[in-house]
């Protein structure tokens, strides 16, 4: 048996990642004399979404972007929503869009997404953004698994020749994630809730990632010993917040495991504050 796995702590490193943003802003604002803006397009009301963008706005306070929240009632219709997004796409002085998701069920997800100008697309799910990761290109990429791949860079795994799974195959995570792995030359695996024998993959993998949304998903007897293991689920369980892996026994098992909450988590805003950045730069140079 293998000794209790490494934590990769995504909040301490989410924090390092903060402070050089903030750094970085700091400068620019008195090069410059602005800052970088965040614009989040919020229909409706639901709590949880809500939390989540009080949480976004906290942080870029905090490093000192500019954040806004552009609230929209329940029932606005496809066309407004649309004007109202066109506004944000000429508006010189919006650096990152987010349509906070999910949007009610009268509104085509898919035309909105399409909608948003590609180089203020930081969540990445417009098909250009989309593209260009397949290729390799420069390009925004969606922040949760942009996020693992900084963890992974700051704790210095190396990707190259690993044999990967990635268990989940969503639009947001499993399919960014498995290209990003294939543009480090990382051996991938996808399963999903199709896939007969997950555990077939996963206890042959130097590194697992899940992001399936099933609590304790993964358990000890289907990852290897000293494999590394990402849990991006988030899932509330009596009252509790948990992730798609069975922490307690399975760290007593891996290499090196994230903790849910404070792995994944707190990564994925870093990267949102880290591509508004980015925005803001690419704009100021053309």
């Amino acid at each position: 048996m293998s000794e209790e796995a490494m934590i990769l702590d995504g909040s301490a490193k989410s924090k390092e990642i903060q402070d050089e943003i903030s750094a970085e802003v700091e400068e620019l604002k008195e090069e410059e004399g602005v800052v970088p803006k965040l614009s989040i397009i919020f229909v409706g009301d639901n709590p949880a979404s809500a939390s989540y963008i009080k949480l976004q706005q906290r942080i870029c306070n905090k490093v000192g972007i500019e954040s806004e929240v552009v609230d929209l009632p329940e029932e606005i219709s496809q066309e407004d929503l649309l004007d109202e997004l066109d506004k944000l796409n000429n508006d010189d002085e919006v650096n990152g869009i987010l349509i906070q998701m999910p949007l009610p069920d009268h509104i085509d997800d898919d035309k909105v997404i399409r909608a948003i100008n590609p180089d203020k697309d930081i969540d990445a799910f417009h098909p250009y953004n989309i593209g260009e990761l397949v290729i390799d290109g420069d390009a925004y990429v969606p922040c949760t698994p942009e996020g693992v791949m900084e963890l992974f860079d700051r704790y210095d795994i190396e990707l190259r020749g690993k044999d990967v799974t990635v268990v989940g195959h969503s639009n947001i995570v499993g399919k960014p994630m498995a290209l990003l792995l294939l543009n480090e030359n990382a051996t991938v695996s996808v399963c999903h809730i199709d896939t007969e024998d997950t555990a077939s993959y996963t206890k042959e993998s130097d590194i697992v990632i899940v992001a399936a949304g099933v609590p304790n998903l993964i358990t000890a007897d289907m990852v290897k010993e000293g494999a590394i293991v990402i849990d991006v689920g988030i899932n509330e369980v009596d009252g509790e917040i948990v992730g798609d892996v069975d922490f307690e026994k399975v760290k007593e098992k891996a290499g090196a495991i994230t903790p849910v909450p404070g792995g994944a988590g707190p990564m994925t805003i870093a990267m949102l504050l880290k591509d508004t950045l980015k925005s803001y730069k690419e704009m100021l140079n053309k």
